[in-house]
């Protein structure tokens, strides 16, 4: 059983944790037969042992990682020595953007603004012969709720994912080291309550909101890529 640690970026929406448990929980839902130790770094505890996990996993957030929060930049040399090190990684949305600007890129808002909804995301020939990713068909629904994105890859990182919105849905970051920006762990009721929480600035852009709702779907092949990532941390060990 592989050693996983969940690092913890930020809280939903007091709803979504009563109804549905707090980002750990969706996280762990997915994943019944692991147990993640979860550890937060907005807290004032020492940064984890690289050498005490076998993968990581970073939630996404409310924050926003071109605010560059001081508990969020101190990730950013930890994230590179893991990457040295060759420990697995999989950053999900804030993870994404976060991984990206600790290996070099650039993220930050989007140009055409917020993405929310279940939208269709296509892998790319990389991704198509990606060991994690290969296994899901050519083109599969996610869900997505970010405003920023990464708008510059890190350099030697490779495409593995994009949508009409996004051209870097999921990237490639070293032999074990994943990110995407749609989220695995969602359900289609936490994105359709996440949709409500952002109804009234979706409809101030000139969004129908309502077609977003009536769109949103069970995500399985997207979602299964959590219990795939744990697999690969069991069979490909450092």
């Amino acid at each position: 059983m592989p050693r996983l640690l969940l690092i913890k970026t930020g809280n939903s929406f007091p709803d979504v944790i009563a109804d549905h448990g707090d980002f750990e929980a969706l996280f762990q839902a997915q994943l019944p037969d692991h147990a993640l130790t979860v550890w937060d770094a907005r807290g004032n505890t020492p940064l984890p042992d690289h050498e005490a996990y076998d993968g990581v996993l970073i939630t996404g957030s409310h924050a926003m990682v071109s605010d560059a929060e001081p508990w969020s930049e101190a990730l950013k040399p930890w994230l590179r020595e893991a990457c040295d090190r060759n420990l697995a990684l999989l950053g999900v949305c804030y993870g994404h953007q976060l991984l990206a600007e600790a290996l070099g890129g650039r993220s930050g808002y989007h140009p055409d603004g917020r993405e929310v909804g279940t939208f269709e995301v296509t892998l790319t020939e990389a991704g198509r012969a990606d060991t994690l990713l290969g296994a899901l068909p050519a083109r599969f629904p996610a869900h997505l709720t970010h405003a920023q994105s990464v708008l510059t890859p890190p350099s030697g990182a490779v495409v593995l994912a994009a949508n009409a919105h996004d051209p870097y849905q999921v990237l490639r970051l070293g032999p074990r080291q994943w990110s995407v920006q749609f989220h695995p762990e969602f359900t289609a009721p936490v994105l359709r309550a996440y949709l409500e929480h952002q109804r009234e600035g979706l409809l101030e852009a000139g969004q129908n909101v309502d077609a977003l709702c009536e769109s949103i779907d069970d995500t399985p092949e997207a979602s299964g890529l959590l219990a795939r990532f744990a697999a690969s941390v069991s069979s490909s060990p450092r």
